[in-house]
Parts: C-alpha cells; structure tokens; sequence
C-alpha cells in the first residue's frame, strides 16, 4: 500500500489525515526536531459539529501540520474503508504510540485542560501507564475568563517539549491558532475533550449522547453532499 500521508479528506469543511498509526507517529516524531511549533489535531465528530459555527476557524484547522480523526465516525462519513485505519482510530492507537514515545524519551509535557478533575484523572493515567512522562505543568483553560499571556509565559519558562490539550472545541483550536506565534515548544496535540482516555463518561461522551451527535452529523454530511 506504501505511504498514504498525502491523503487528505474533505469532512464538512475540514481536511483530515488519512493514514496509519505508525505514519502519523513518524511524522509527529520527525515535529521534534524542527521548529518552529508544529500542530496536530485529532479531530472529533463532537469537536467538528462544535466548530461549525466558526468558520475562520475551520481555515486555520486545515493549516495544521497533522489533523486526524478522533473517532472511527469521521472516516465513515469520508468513507474511508480501510479496516486497519478504522480499528486504529477506534483504539487511539497514534494516541497510545505516542505518550509511551513520550514515556520512553523522558519528554516535558503541559497539560491544558478545562477542570481540576479532568487534570487530576489525566495526571494519574500519565502517572500510571506512562510514568517517564515529565509532567512539567497542568493549567485550566476556560473560555470566559482566559489569561492566555500567563500561560504562554508559564509554558516557555519551563522548556517543554510537547503540550496536551484535552479541551472541548472551538476552544482547543482558538487557543493554539492564537497563540502558535508566541510559544517556544516543539509540538501542540490537541486530543480534544472526548478523547481523553479516562474521560469517557460525561453526558457527551455516553452511548446515547454520542448517538445524538452522531446521527446529527451524519444529516449534516447528508447535506452537503447534496450541495
């Protein structure tokens, strides 16, 4: 099959990555040597629908360096039908490859989120499964009240390698488009709120309420093919 990194994949306005687990990885490994910042995203349907209302936004997202799918949804609405990039999606295997890199090479990470609790459970998954992950700094960032300079000075004062950001949309990707110029660190992740790996039980991210947005943004892809 060879390398499919060229592929990108018009979703309801967004261009995403079609490609496996081990190329992105190469790819977002290779971010590490160069500068300035790199940026990847991986895309949810929660986070695209979020997005909708923004579409500058949705320009910049298509100018990051890497953006893939979050949930296994977003390829079959692209309809991607490679069964090893959908069960790779499914298992967030980039995600998994990538924090034991981390783990492994003693990376500095800060975190962003948006409450104490998702910080603390992130911390103690980092803690657990991924211990030699140097977790430099932890910061809630909320939409109404942003201290954005602050953060940027906290994380270019400690020599950081990789910021996580487990942030809901359009907030995430305002964030790092606001700020890309200022920071000095190799690479912005963006996982998105949903795809933290130990928060899979807000209303959201339960059965039903992932149904709802699910069937929502299938009418949606519906709509614009008939365009």
């Amino acid at each position: 099959m060879g390398d499919s990194m060229d592929q990108r994949i018009d979703v309801l306005g967004i261009d995403i990555d079609s490609c496996t687990a081990k190329e992105a990885l190469r790819k977002t490994i290779g971010y590490m040597d160069s500068v300035p910042i790199s940026t990847v995203e991986m895309l949810t349907v929660d986070g695209l629908m979020q997005m909708g209302e923004s579409p500058e936004i949705k320009e910049e997202v298509c100018k990051f360096d890497l953006v893939m799918a979050g949930d296994k949804t977003l390829l079959e609405a692209a309809d991607i039908t490679e069964h090893k990039i959908l069960q790779e999606t499914q298992d967030q295997v980039f995600l998994k490859l990538f924090l034991r890199y981390l783990h492994k090479n003693h990376k500095r990470v800060y975190l962003l989120v948006e409450s104490e609790e998702e910080g603390q459970r992130f911390f103690d998954y980092l803690q657990r499964y991924y211990e030699g992950v140097q977790v430099i700094g932890l910061a809630k960032v909320s939409a109404a009240n942003r201290a954005d300079d602050m953060l940027v000075n906290a994380m270019n004062g400690g020599e950081i390698d990789c910021i996580i950001a487990a942030l809901s949309a359009p907030l995430q990707e305002d964030f790092i488009i606001k700020n890309k110029n200022l920071l000095d660190v190799r690479i912005f992740l963006g996982i998105g709120k949903t795809t933290l790996p130990v928060c899979r039980n807000g209303f959201l991210t339960g059965k039903i309420g992932q149904f709802l947005v699910k069937s929502i943004f299938k009418r949606e892809i519906e709509k614009s093919r008939q365009k």
